[in-house]
């Protein structure tokens, strides 16, 4: 947190105008973001949008950061250009809140943090940990009333997406846009909420599908098998060529289990342990007794807007933030370990050597390509984009 914080409201500069930036600047104009003002976007192609807001516009972001009208900024950009412009932005001693993810890959995330000093905030759109459902999954799993976690599968297959989302864009679905596909696109957050709630594994071994569903050079498929310090073992299986796909997430514990499935969260508390039952009873077909109860989650948030008060909060008053850039580690570590283990066939280790997997995907950003944009006009509702 910031040693010196300042005034509000917080003068904010948004650089990058697709459609995930649209929305932090929206958020940001109707006041779902407090104590803060929105007074200069930097875009190619946005001095119209700059005229109807009544801010400043930059066609270069580095002139955004010079330019003394902002004290904080949101990289929303193709990821192969996030790390130049958050270092360029920490170097100029500006607050960040850089999209999700970190970068191409957990090792040049790692090279970014050194950039942030005590006085800088820089935080991380890790959006999904405001869900009020994850929210009380990990306040159950925290508490203990699960007991030792013996394993965990999260199956998220519906984030389906057509071909045309990878037309319209030149950079996305490409190891030289992306640094890969759906695991550091749409599953990096259920990566995060995962190892937020469950820990990272010690040991993962993925099965990556490229370009199965669609014509794309990048994974649109995974499984991957966990291994955890404690002996428990986890599953992860992602799609983005599944419909109407599933998203359900167990978690198994010794005293217990907790079970998301489409909405609906359920807690399921045995009398007694496993473990004990196991060494205690004489019924030969015998069953921990066991109490089932269904959480109901009625609160709904606005995601994006609570990671963005949290980061103008900890500018103003140093409050801790929910997505520290740092946390945005864990789980690069874990999708760049699942494409290390697909290309090299084997298992990979946690702490993930990091610089190892770079080298590798360097190989594959050498022969990749940004592909011609298609001139098709798509259909965009950004609601429907979250799972």
């Amino acid at each position: 947190m910031p040693k010196n914080t300042i005034a509000k409201p917080v003068r904010i500069g948004v650089i990058g105008l697709g459609n995930i930036a649209k929305q932090h600047i929206d958020n940001i104009v109707k006041g779902a973001v407090q104590h803060c003002e929105l007074t200069a976007i930097s875009s190619r192609n946005g001095g119209e949008l700059a005229t109807q807001l009544a801010v400043q516009h930059f066609s270069d972001y580095r002139a955004l950061c010079d330019s003394g009208l902002v004290d904080a900024v949101i990289i929303a950009t193709p990821t192969m250009a996030h790390f130049a412009m958050a270092k360029y932005a920490l170097e100029s001693k500006l607050h960040v809140m850089l999209e999700k993810p970190m970068g191409l890959s957990s090792f040049e995330g790692e090279a970014l943090l050194q950039y942030a000093d005590d006085n800088t905030v820089f935080a991380l759109m890790l959006n999904q940990r405001t869900d009020p459902t994850f929210s009380k999954m990990k306040e159950i799993v925290d508490s203990g009333v699960l007991g030792p976690i013996q394993r965990t599968h999260w199956t998220m297959t519906n984030w389906f997406r057509p071909e045309i989302y990878f037309q319209v864009s030149d950079w996305r679905a490409t190891w030289k846009g992306e640094g890969g596909g759906m695991l550091v696109n749409q599953c990096i957050h259920n990566l995060d909420v995962f190892q937020w709630i469950c820990g990272l594994p010690s040991q993962v071994q993925g099965f990556c599908e490229f370009g199965k569903y669609h014509q794309i050079e990048v994974e649109d498929e995974v499984t991957a098998y966990f291994r955890y310090a404690n002996g428990a073992t986890g599953l992860f299986v992602g799609s983005t060529g599944e419909a109407p796909g599933v998203n359900r997430f167990d978690i198994i514990g010794d005293k217990g289990s907790l079970h998301f499935e489409s909405g609906q969260l359920t807690l399921k508390r045995n009398i007694q342990s496993t473990a004990e039952f196991n060494l205690q009873t004489d019924n030969m077909f015998g069953m921990p007794e066991c109490h089932s109860e269904a959480i109901v989650i009625t609160a709904k948030v606005n995601q994006h807007a609570v990671i963005m008060n949290n980061f103008v909060d900890a500018i103003i008053n140093g409050a801790q933030l929910i997505a520290p850039a740092q946390d945005g580690l864990a789980s690069l570590d874990m999708a760049n370990a699942m494409l290390l283990s697909t290309w090299q066939q084997q298992p990979i280790s946690l702490p993930l050597d990091r610089k190892a997997y770079q080298q590798a995907l360097d190989g594959k950003i050498a022969s990749s390509v940004l592909r011609q944009k298609s001139d098709k006009q798509a259909k965009v509702d950004m609601a429907a984009s979250y799972r």
